[in-house]
C-alpha cells in the first residue's frame, strides 16, 4: 500500500495538517504560563529533534521506500522542532518591539528581520548540514523535504512583508503580538507571482519526476515532494483569496481567553 503515489501524497497532506495542528496545540496550551512553561514545552519536545537528525543520517545510504518515508518524516521532525521553537518564543530574534509608524523602508526592512532572525539562521544552518550530509548520498529526499519547506517559508514571510490581501493571526500567540506590525496588507506585491510560479513549476517536475521515474522509491519520494510543494503553493494563495484556512486546525485547539483577531483586507487596501 505505502508504494502507491498516491497513497504517498496523502501520508503528506495528513502530516503536514496532524504535525502543524499538534505545534499549534501545544503553543496555545504554554501561551499563558510564562516562559519557563515555554521552555519546558520545547525540551519536552527534544526526541523528536534527536530522533529527526538520526533518521535523516540513518537514512542517507537507504534508498528503498521505507527509507524514503523515513527521511522525510525525519525531516519533518527537524522542521517541526525548529518551528515550535520559534511559537514559542525561545528562538526567534533580537526585536521584540512593535514596529512604529513612520520608520523608513530600509529600517522596517532590518527590524522586521530582526523578528525572526536567529530562527531564519538555525534553519539555514540545519539546511546547510543536510546538504553537506547528503552530498553523494543515495537517499537525498530528507534534504529536499526540508529545503522544499525552507524556500516555501522565505517566500511566504517575504510575500507578508510586502504585503497581501489576507493576513490571518489568529493562531500567533501572545508572546509573538509584536510580528503582525511588520506586515502589510496590500491587494498584491511583485514577489507574489514570482513565487507562485516557481511552486506551480517545482510541482509539475516533481509530478514530471513521479510520472518517468522507474524505482518505486523515488516515486515516492517526489510523490511527497510533489504534495509537498502543492500544499506549499495552497498556502500562499491563502494569502490571497478570502478562505476560511483557520478552520482547519481552529476546532482542535483549547480556547484561548483573549484571541487575536486575523488582519481583514478592505477594498480599499494598498
Amino acid at each position: 500500500m505505502l508504494t502507491s503515489p498516491w497513497i504517498a501524497a496523502l501520508v503528506a497532506l495528513f502530516l503536514w495538517w496532524f504535525s502543524t495542528g499538534a505545534i499549534l496545540m501545544t503553543v496555545r496550551r504554554v501561551d499563558h504560563e510564562g516562559a519557563k512553561a515555554r521552555l519546558w514545552a520545547v525540551l519536552w519536545n527534544l526526541p523528536f529533534l534527536i530522533l529527526g537528525g538520526f533518521g535523516f543520517l540513518d537514512t542517507l545510504g537507504n534508498a528503498s521506500v521505507m527509507g524514503v518515508y523515513v527521511a522525510f518524516l525525519s525531516a519533518l521532525a527537524l522542521w517541526g522542532w525548529i518551528e515550535l521553537a520559534f511559537l514559542t518564543g525561545i528562538i526567534t530574534g533580537p526585536v521584540r518591539q512593535p514596529l512604529k509608524d513612520g520608520v523608513p523602508e530600509w529600517e522596517r526592512f532590518i527590524r522586521a528581520w530582526g523578528t525572526i532572525a536567529y530562527h531564519e539562521m538555525l534553519l539555514a544552518f540545519t539546511l546547510l548540514g543536510m546538504i553537506v550530509a547528503s552530498y553523494g548520498a543515495d537517499n537525498k529526499f530528507g534534504m529536499w523535504t526540508f529545503a522544499l519547506l525552507f524556500a516555501a517559508r522565505v517566500s511566504a514571510k517575504l510575500n507578508l512583508y510586502l504585503g497581501v490581501r489576507q493576513i490571518n493571526v489568529e493562531f500567533i500567540p501572545e508572546h509573538l503580538n509584536h510580528l503582525p506590525s511588520h506586515f502589510r496588507i496590500a491587494r498584491m506585491n511583485w514577489l507574489f507571482p514570482i513565487s507562485v510560479t516557481g511552486l506551480s513549476f517545482a510541482v509539475a517536475c516533481f509530478l514530471e519526476r513521479v510520472w518517468f521515474t522507474d524505482a518505486q522509491a523515488d516515486v515516492i519520494g517526489f510523490a511527497l515532494l510533489s504534495a509537498l510543494a502543492a500544499l506549499a503553493l495552497l498556502e500562499h494563495w491563502f494569502m490571497v483569496l478570502p478562505l476560511p484556512d483557520a478552520k482547519l486546525w481552529r476546532w482542535m485547539l483549547p480556547e484561548r481567553a483573549a484571541p487575536n483577531q486575523a488582519m481583514k483586507t478592505s477594498e480599499d487596501a494598498r
